[in-house]
């Protein structure tokens, strides 16, 4: 027993070592740590990427709910320090009876502008959109105490027309084994809305209109490199919507909702893929409802807000120097 404890610390200790002797350089300087949270790692000049994205979003308090976002994107090195790209965005959901204050069918946003009766159910496929994308890194976590970049990308789609902003901050440690971000997110939307034929007639509600919606999200999240091409992470999202277009009304304020939950990452020299579940905390508030409201075992159960999310990505790099 004395060996065989004395075998098991050894082989503890030669792991550690080997851990804590992995070399920088098996990390790509672009590849995408995290599900949802940004960092300032951008592709070097000239080099590309291909890369496609995949979100579950599962579960409501009643009826039936599910959405599946895709994101094939096109990514490319402006310069060491700009990074562009181009996406095609397209979505399927299915959903009945899930609205849990009045167990009519509510749609998420993605399909805000189909029109469907209010006890109906819903299967549909669409072409959501395309987005633009452009990433500026004006400090680099591996020459300065601190990563900082900005990142605007401009969506536009059948009904739909959005800015998402963010501001990323990046600090690594441990020889770059270990990394930390914050995302400051900003979302501007507008979407054409159907006509309700229950609404009464020259009401709003009457024809087809479209509404302003906003929301603010706070993201953080830390890496850590276990083993050479393998790394860990977890992630802490909190989102907040306000109606309108402006985030500093409390009074059009509307839902707010977290999310927790653990990342995996593989990268070699050409292929990475990153997977991501989170779960929403019981810490949600419904601003807009009184109770009834869209809040049920703290957790917010609105349009745009369900119980579970799982999102891949995976890609191959090319071009530029891995």
């Amino acid at each position: 027993m004395m060996f065989a404890g004395k075998r098991r610390s050894i082989w503890a200790h030669l792991v550690l070592a080997a851990g804590a002797s992995l070399p920088p350089s098996l990390a790509r300087a672009d590849e995408p740590l995290f599900g949802y949270v940004f960092a300032t790692d951008l592709l070097p000049q000239g080099a590309g990427e291909i890369e496609q994205w995949l979100t579950w979003r599962e579960g409501k308090a009643v009826g039936k709910f599910g959405l599946l976002e895709g994101s094939s994107e096109l990514q490319y090195g402006l310069t060491d320090n700009v990074q562009i790209a181009g996406y095609i965005n397209y979505a399927w959901a299915e959903a009945h009876n899930d609205n849990v204050i009045d167990h009519t069918t509510l749609l998420p946003g993605a399909f805000a502008s189909s029109a469907i009766g209010p006890i109906e159910n819903f299967n549909q496929t669409k072409l959501t959109g395309a987005s633009g994308e452009i990433i500026y890194r004006m400090l680099s976590p591996y020459l300065d105490s601190l990563g900082l970049a900005v990142y605007l990308k401009p969506t536009v789609g059948p009904g739909l027309r959005e800015l998402n902003s963010r501001l990323i901050l990046q600090k690594n440690f441990m020889d770059d084994r270990l990394v930390l971000a914050f995302n400051l997110i900003a979302v501007q939307q507008t979407r054409l809305l159907p006509a309700n034929p229950a609404a009464p007639a020259g009401s709003d509600q009457a024809r087809e209109q479209w509404e302003d919606g906003n929301a603010v999200q706070l993201g953080i999240a830390g890496s850590y490199r276990f083993i050479a091409n393998w790394s860990a992470a977890l992630e802490l999202l909190n989102e907040r919507e306000w109606a309108g277009l402006s985030p500093f009304s409390s009074r059009r304020r509307t839902n707010s909702g977290y999310y927790l939950g653990p990342s995996i990452h593989y990268a070699d020299e050409h292929f990475f893929g990153t997977l991501t579940f989170l779960g929403q905390l019981p810490l949600a508030s419904d601003f807009a409802h009184a109770e009834p409201d869209f809040v049920v075992g703290g957790r917010s159960y609105a349009r745009n807000f369900e119980r579970f999310r799982l999102r891949l990505k995976f890609g191959y790099y090319f071009g530029g120097q891995a």
